[in-house]
Order: C-alpha cells, then structure tokens, then sequence
C-alpha cells in the first residue's frame, strides 16, 4: 500500500514574492530530497490539490509535469501520480535560496512550443525607428485616452488589409481593436450570449476557448471535427439551441484541416436559419505555403452572421496584447458602448506603431519573408523527423499553418512522450490534451517556428532520445 503525503510539503506562501508555480515546484522537489516524500508515495490528484492550495489547476499540472520530466514522479493510469520508485537525488546538491531563484535566467520559449511566431524574424530594427520616430512626435491629441473601439488609423489598415488578403470586405467602424484573441472572444460573448446559453465549438480545438466560456457560465457543445472540418450536420442535431458557433476554418487547430465549401455553406445556413452567430477565428491564415489560401468565412457572409476575429500574436509579438474583432455591422454601436464600460481602449502607443507598419508597406513585407522562411522550415522540420523515425511516425501537415502532427504509433501514451520532451527542453504539445470528448487520437503538435533549416536534425534528435 502506497505511503500516504505529508501534505506540510505542498504548503505555499502567499506573501512570497516567488510565484505560485515555482514555490509548489520547490517544496515538492525537496520534500522527495529529505523523504518527506518517499519513492512511491501517491500524490494528490491535480483537481484535488488545486482545490486545496487555491491555485489554478494548470498550475498543478505544469508542476507535475516538470517533475515527471525530470524522473522525480511517475503517472500511473489508474494509480494516480507516484514518487518515483527507486528515484536517486543528486547527492549534496544543495536547493537554491529563494533570492538565488529570482536571478536564475528562463528561456521564454522551447523549440517545437506552440503559440509563438518565429521571434528572430521579428522586424526589429524597423519596429524601433517608429516607435522612436513616434515617442518624439506625438502630438497632445494622442496623448489623452483612446477611442474605445480602437485608432482609426488603425482600424482603416486592417479594413484595407482584410479587403486585399482575405477578400473580407467592411467598413472601419465595423473594427474594434482588442486585447487579443482572448479579448475578442469575450466582447462576443458581451453582445450575443448570456448565462447558460448554449455554445458550439471544435472537438479537438483550443482548449482557453472552452475554459472562457465555462467561466462565464456558457453550456459548451464539442462539435467533432473530421477531414473537412466541423460537421454540421453533427451540430444541427445535437446542438438545436446553439446561440453561438466558434470555428477556426481556413487552417483548423489543431488538425490542420480547411472547412470545406460545402461545410462553409450549410455553416452560415445554419445560422442564418436560426439566428444564430458564428466566430471566426482566422489565427493563422497568414502563413499558406502551397496552392490557393483558404478564403475567409467572412467573405462569404451576405447575412451578416459571423464575427471575425484576427490577432498581430502570430505575425508580430505575443507581447503586443493586439489584435481586432470585425463585427456585424448591426452590433457595432452596442460594441462601442461595451466598450466604454469593458475596458475603454487599448494602449495609444502601440497601436501607432502597427498602424504605421501596415501604412508604410512594413508588415506586407515581413509576411512575406516570414511565409519563405516558415515553407522552409517547416520542409526541414519535417525531412529531419522522417529521417529519423521513418515508419515509427505518420505525419501530417497542411498546405498551411504553424505546426505539424506526429503520430506515433505503439510508442505510448502522447502525454508521456510529450513529458519527456519537456526533460530535454523540447515544447511539443499532446494532441489527447486538445480534445474534450475522451478519444483514442494520440500525436504530438510540433511548432516549426523557431526551428530553424540548420537546427533540426539537432532537435529531431533530442526529440528521438526522449521518446525513444
């Protein structure tokens, strides 16, 4: 029988200046170096722990995660998360003071993590001369708070961008400028939803978007999703009281698919019929790198049923907290209202900035340079994995998009193989994690971004020596 914890190990300090993460990391690490914690001792459930120390459970589940990669716990399915049996710690190798902590360095990235554009592509000598050109001409007028829908600069450069690259063609006061992705998502969930109505999204998918929604009290409907996107015809019967549909079309996260013509089609009969409203999330669409881009469902709305939300995180800087939401044009008064009670503008500065780089040709240009440079390593990144596992991997790559998805067949479970990758600095993410519904789909997204052509045998083969 399994030692019950000393729970004195899980213990954290709220008046610490360390975060959460790293204080629960720091007491588990040494709780199993003194044997408070003894090789096989089961651990709290992450749902229970998280409910007993007040943290969020992601926060407990990167923890285990970190220690699991380092040899220091072992998942057990049924059995629960384990002290390692037979687990061996360093021999005087002392834990680092909390003040030492604070000043050990953390790579903000690990290569093959999702999420990120590549951040040495980034234009930055061109970023510094506006925003220095900018700091020394702004006039008084930009000085006082921003139009809570956004600059209307800005706003005309996206309109005129959307118009040319995604055939979406609206006026700018149909553009708010939002905090992001997240951002957008809840100002739709403001103008269209309330508690408890019912919400339509991807299976697998984003998993913030159904956490948001659950946040704010939404029923969430996971709609499957096969090699020509959403199926409709699955939400027609399952999902009759839908309010509300969130759908990434052009390049589907995270399975690469494009909605088909004849999906789009019944999609915006669907809610046309209904009065319904759908969400387009067109993250990626950006970057296509063989035959013609996927056109945006918001091309194709003669109804004026779909929200189109775009974001600067993957083409300029997660950093920059910026993105737009094109709104139906009936709504756009309301969301300017919402607006002043949400959070009443975004950030002058930035938004400058961007609508500067648009206006001058800049951000044209760094597409398109980002797009040769992504067709290229993606071209390595996937070259290198058949060359090393060969038939052990399936592959699958779209014609788009920001990542590729290896299948490994009879390696194990994706979480596992994931956790190993961790232990040797490597960010791939289960494709199992992406799904709401418990299914027996298992791979590994692999972000080629920051991988560059002459580093990917090299991280192909630390990838191969963690997961075997």
């Amino acid at each position: 029988m399994n030692p019950a914890p000393d729970l004195d190990a899980f213990a954290i300090d709220r008046t610490s200046e360390l975060p959460l993460h790293h204080q629960l990391y720091e007491r588990i690490h040494v709780a199993i170096r003194d044997g408070r914690l003894p090789p096989g001792t089961r651990l709290p459930s992450t749902r229970s722990l998280s409910t007993q120390l007040g943290v969020a459970r992601g926060t407990v589940d990167a923890v285990y995660a970190r220690l699991a990669g380092e040899g220091r716990l072992t998942a057990r399915r049924p059995g629960g998360t384990v002290v390692s049996p037979g687990f061996r710690s360093p021999s005087g190798a002392p834990m680092p003071s909390p003040a030492a902590r604070r000043q050990e360095p953390s790579e903000p990235w690990l290569p093959l993590q999702l999420g990120l554009p590549a951040l040495d592509l980034f234009p930055r000598k061109t970023w510094t001369r506006i925003l220095a050109r900018r700091a020394r001409q702004l006039p008084v007028d930009e000085m006082v708070a921003p139009d809570p829908m956004g600059l209307p600069a800005l706003r005309e450069a996206i309109a005129a961008y959307l118009a040319v690259s995604r055939g979406v063609t609206c006026d700018p006061h149909q553009i708010v400028i939002t905090h992001g992705y997240q951002d957008a998502l809840n100002l739709t969930a403001d103008l269209v939803l309330t508690g408890g109505d019912e919400v339509l999204i991807e299976d697998p998918g984003y998993g913030f978007v159904q956490r948001a929604l659950r946040a704010r009290t939404m029923t969430v409907v996971a709609a499957p999703v096969d090699e020509a996107g959403l199926r409709v015809d699955w939400a027609r019967a399952h999902a009759p009281r839908a309010k509300l549909a969130i759908v990434t079309p052009a390049h589907q996260f995270p399975l690469g698919v494009t909605l088909s013509p004849a999906r789009r089609r019944a999609l915006l009969a669907w809610a046309t019929e209904g009065e319904r409203w759908i969400l387009e999330d067109d993250y990626d669409s950006e970057f296509h790198y063989s035959g013609h881009k996927p056109a945006a469902l918001k091309a194709m709305d003669v109804d004026q049923r779909v929200f189109y939300a775009g974001s600067f995180s993957k083409s300029l800087l997660p950093s920059l907290r910026l993105g737009y939401l094109v709104l139906p044009p009936q709504l756009a008064n309301a969301a300017g209202t919402a607006q002043q009670l949400r959070h009443r503008g975004v950030a002058m500065f930035e938004q400058l900035a961007v609508a500067d780089l648009m206006r001058q040709g800049h951000f044209a240009r760094h597409l398109r340079r980002m797009t040769v440079r992504y067709k290229a390593r993606r071209n390595a990144l996937v070259a290198a994995l058949e060359r090393r596992f060969g038939d052990r991997i399936v592959l699958t790559h779209s014609a788009g998009g920001l990542h590729v998805l290896g299948r490994f067949p009879g390696q194990g479970d994706d979480v596992a193989l994931a956790r190993r990758a961790r232990a040797v600095d490597l960010g791939p993410a289960p494709l199992s994690g992406q799904y709401l519904t418990p299914g027996e789909d298992q791979g590994l997204l692999m972000s080629f971004t920051n991988v560059p052509k002459d580093r990917a045998d090299e991280i192909v083969a630390r990838l191969a020596g963690a997961i075997g």
